[in-house]
């Protein structure tokens, strides 16, 4: 029944679009300086513009199953693409659009007075057209800069060039571990990290499980990641992200992967220390922020051939090697030193190796 339906309509439309076609080929003529009223009488022209309604109206209805199905994959497109669309944007483009068509109707009163066959018709449906693309594509990319200014306003304790920063910042969305971790709060502290914090409820309620836990060591993580949100949270706000409004998280189990689509739709970036989330992310295009590659970065330089004094832990896993750490942390691994465990003495440098890990130095005592 909808498909004769639409069939239906489109015949209709058809026809209307072969009776313009007439009045535009009547316009044309016109034009020449003859007018086709002077070669024809009334009834001849009425029977041309019927042929040419029928004609078009022949042509929409052979095409109407053709149309229907460019239709249908035309309305799948659109519906693929509005699911990375974020709730923001879609209220934005919205309100823009209104606006949009509230200015193209004012401007459009200006038309009124051509009376040149259509002319002001046509202005005003392009006015329409360009006036509700403007508004929709500004209120979309803009929509940030707009609440930045409207949250500076009401809020009168910070100053306006802060919060053009943190209005114009990539939204920072922590995971569970680099929460646990604890180490976001210090590097905050710092002001190396701006824009908003955005907080998943799937990662809060992660959380609470983890607190919850049976298990004393997970429990007591979980409690100390909820105290490090708090402390964020009184320091420096935190947005909670409901993920209601995305039915298309509701269908994904997984944490991660729920993370990373939230990323790609608010086009934010994911912070954290998950080495695998690290992983995944680059594959699907996700940016990351991640502690430890930032904590391996900011790690002092050491060369081959540098020598330093160090206090041998424990024993290496290979024979005749001894253990030893840096003040940041980072393990050395002394040739030949596992006669010295417990004692300081100084070692030369002889290699440094990188890995996603983190970073080794090996060393052999001064001699």
């Amino acid at each position: 029944m909808l498909k004769k339906l639409i069939r239906i309509i489109l015949t209709v439309v058809g026809a209307m679009v072969g009776y313009g076609v007439f009045l535009l080929s009547e316009f044309m003529y016109g034009l020449s300086g003859t007018s086709l009223e002077s070669k024809f009488t009334e009834t001849q022209l009425a029977v041309t513009a019927l042929c040419f309604a029928i004609i078009f109206g022949i042509l929409f209805f052979r095409a109407a199953p053709s149309l229907g199905k460019h239709s249908v994959k035309v309305a799948k497109g659109i519906e693929s693409d509005l699911q990375g669309v974020s709730t923001n944007e879609i209220v934005s483009g919205t309100f823009g659009l209104i606006v949009g068509l509230v200015i193209a109707f004012l401007v459009s009163q200006i038309y009124a007075t051509i009376q040149f066959f259509y002319i002001g018709t046509i202005l005003s449906i392009v006015t329409y057209l360009i006036m509700g693309y403007l508004g929709v594509i500004i209120a979309t990319k803009r929509f940030k800069d707009i609440t930045g200014a409207w949250l500076a306003r009401s809020k009168g304790g910070q100053s306006s060039k802060s919060k053009s920063k943190l209005a114009d910042a990539t939204p920072k969305i922590l995971d569970t571990s680099v929460i646990i971790d604890g180490r976001i709060a210090d590097i905050m502290k710092t002001g190396f990290i701006e824009g908003n914090i955005v907080i998943p409820e799937f990662v809060l309620l992660e959380l609470q499980h983890i607190a919850d836990s049976s298990d004393g060591l997970k429990r007591n993580r979980g409690r100390r990641g909820l105290d490090i949100l708090n402390k964020i949270q009184e320091e420096y706000g935190i947005d909670i992200y409901n993920t209601a409004s995305e039915k298309s998280l509701d269908e994904i189990p997984e944490v991660d992967v729920k993370l990373l689509k939230l990323a790609q739709i608010m086009n934010g970036k994911v912070v954290t220390n998950d080495f695998n989330l690290n992983k995944v992310a680059g594959i699907k295009g996700v940016k990351v922020l991640n502690i430890n590659e930032l904590a391996n970065t900011l790690k002092p330089v050491v060369l081959p051939g540098e020598d330093m004094k160090l206090f041998m832990v424990k024993e290496g896993k290979e024979s005749n090697q001894a253990v030893a750490y840096l003040d940041d942390g980072t393990m050395i691994v002394v040739e030949d030193g596992r006669r010295y465990i417990g004692q300081n003495i100084t070692v030369t440098v002889t290699s440094v190796l990188q890995t996603s890990a983190g970073r080794m130095i090996f060393a052999k005592p001064k001699r």
